[in-house]
């Protein structure tokens, strides 16, 4: 019982004490260079926030974004591959997930979501 108590109260505390760091090394950066560029994606961070900005470029974001997380959903695939635990339900399941795949790039394709113009 002891450990777990001084396992919580260093956990706490490190916590704590990193916070405190945090905010007084962010202090010194809250009016630097940075903040007062423009950001990334063109957009003035001074000003209004109900500025109108491109629709293509909120499709074209969130396209890569679910693109991207199936992407990450065939890494442990891949390192079944070939072994044992991958049977023939898992080629299947693989296969029809590509298929799903490909044929939701081919949509957007065809939309005209991934080209950028304006």
């Amino acid at each position: 019982m002891e450990k777990v108590v001084s396992s919580v109260l260093l956990s706490v505390g490190l916590t704590g004490i990193l916070l405190i760091v945090g905010l007084f090394l962010g202090f010194c950066y809250i009016l630097g260079r940075e903040k007062s560029s423009p950001f990334e994606c063109g957009f003035d961070p001074a000003g209004s926030s109900r500025v109108p900005f491109s629709l293509r470029f909120f499709l074209l974001a969130v396209i890569f974004v679910v693109f991207d997380v199936e992407i990450v959903l065939l890494f442990p695939v891949v390192m079944v591959v070939g072994s044992a635990w991958m049977w023939v339900g898992g080629y299947l399941t693989l296969l029809f997930f590509l298929i799903l795949l490909f044929v939701g790039v081919i949509h957007e394709w065809r939309e005209g979501s991934l080209e950028w113009e304006n």
